[in-house]
């Protein structure tokens, strides 16, 4: 009879894992890629190096499984946040507040996917184009739900996307460097969102 792990046994490995899944999120965050060793992150994780080379080869096999961990996180955050709203002027403060809510409360997510990295793993490359390519989509299926509508003045729907979800990480980095984030989050979900409207000309009520 081949040997099955234990639900117990099971779940302790689980934990270990996630320990060092948010151990090293906040490791390069706060280091960069170069700078953070595997001895950082199972410092930070409170696991024995072993337990580390158990679950990942390599500190870049482990940057990129969370990279795309952490992608598939915020693109989900703002993909529900859009969809929960229904016409426009909703659905973009909507988005962006899941987008706020996770560079106030988890601020090495937007460090990890929009600084983290960049340059330092080739092997990250394509992960990145695809971060890239799901976030633009999702920003833009809004937006052509409403030039379908009538709402917005006829437009290449796909360059605006690029330019708000461009315009949306530069606000986010640039918050997350002020001295108490939480304190500007309200103007930046306002300010956002009457950029946005006025940027796709929004004709609606």
């Amino acid at each position: 009879m081949p040997y099955q792990s234990s639900d117990r046994t099971r779940q302790k490995k689980d934990t270990k894992r996630t320990a060092m899944m948010q151990a090293a999120m906040k490791v390069f965050a706060e280091k960069g890629y170069y700078a953070a060793t595997v001895r950082d992150v199972v410092t930070a994780a409170d696991v024995a190096i072993g337990t580390f080379y158990f679950y990942f080869p390599d500190k870049e096999t482990l940057f990129v499984y969370l990279y795309e961990e952490t992608a598939d996180f915020l693109l989900q955050a703002i993909d529900q946040g859009l969809r929960s709203r229904r016409t426009l002027p909703q659905q973009i403060p909507a988005g962006v507040q899941a987008y706020l809510n996770i560079a106030l409360f988890e601020p090495a997510v937007v460090q990890l996917l929009l600084v983290g990295g960049v340059g330092a793993v080739p092997s990250l490359n394509a992960q990145r184009a695809a971060f890239r390519e799901r976030l633009i989509n999702i920003w833009q299926r809004p937006l052509d739900a409403a030039l379908d509508q009538g709402l917005i003045v006829p437009q290449n729907t796909r360059h605006t996307a690029e330019a708000l979800a461009g315009a949306y990480d530069e606000v986010m980095l640039n918050l997350l460097a002020q001295p108490d984030p939480a304190a500007e989050a309200n103007a930046v979900l306002r300010d956002l969102t009457d950029f946005t409207l006025r940027a796709v000309v929004y004709t609606g009520n």
